[in-house]
């Protein structure tokens, strides 16, 4: 399992501006990578009935971003959505409504006000274990 991810400036700069710019509802969406390594972002409509404190991807948006995925070489890397007002830990339900076990999952908090924070968590069996993130130079 990995324990150390590198992400671009500008994909860690794209997820915290839509996080910012949503700080009522949770975002959410997908991080696509190339050889292992995040290239793009993916963001997708949060359909959940509370989208305050819970996301839920809208299917249509999302098999059409898998699909656009798949047609530009590229695989799922991450699941990505906000807390506006919890900190960047997978709360409960995150924990317990996981659909890509594979995948890692990216949380960006707005809990603490004028600091963005995003974590990285590797979710399986109701456990969550943080991965590192780092900023590459590219």
């Amino acid at each position: 399992m990995i324990t150390e991810i590198q992400l671009s400036r500008k994909l860690t700069s794209q997820l915290l501006h839509l996080a910012q710019i949503s700080p009522d509802a949770e975002i959410c969406g997908l991080v696509s990578s190339k050889n292992d390594v995040p290239i793009q972002c993916y963001p997708i409509e949060n359909v959940a009935e509370h989208p305050q404190n819970q996301f839920l991807l809208d299917s249509k948006q999302q098999i059409s971003a898998m699909k656009k995925m798949r047609e530009n070489g590229e695989e799922l890397f991450a699941i990505y959505h906000s807390h506006p007002t919890a900190p960047a830990c997978p709360s409960t339900l995150d924990l317990e409504s996981v659909t890509y076990p594979e995948a890692l999952h990216f949380i960006i908090s707005l809990n603490t006000k004028g600091i963005l924070e995003l974590r990285a968590f590797h979710i399986s069996d109701k456990n969550a274990n943080e991965i590192r993130v780092t900023l590459s130079l590219t």
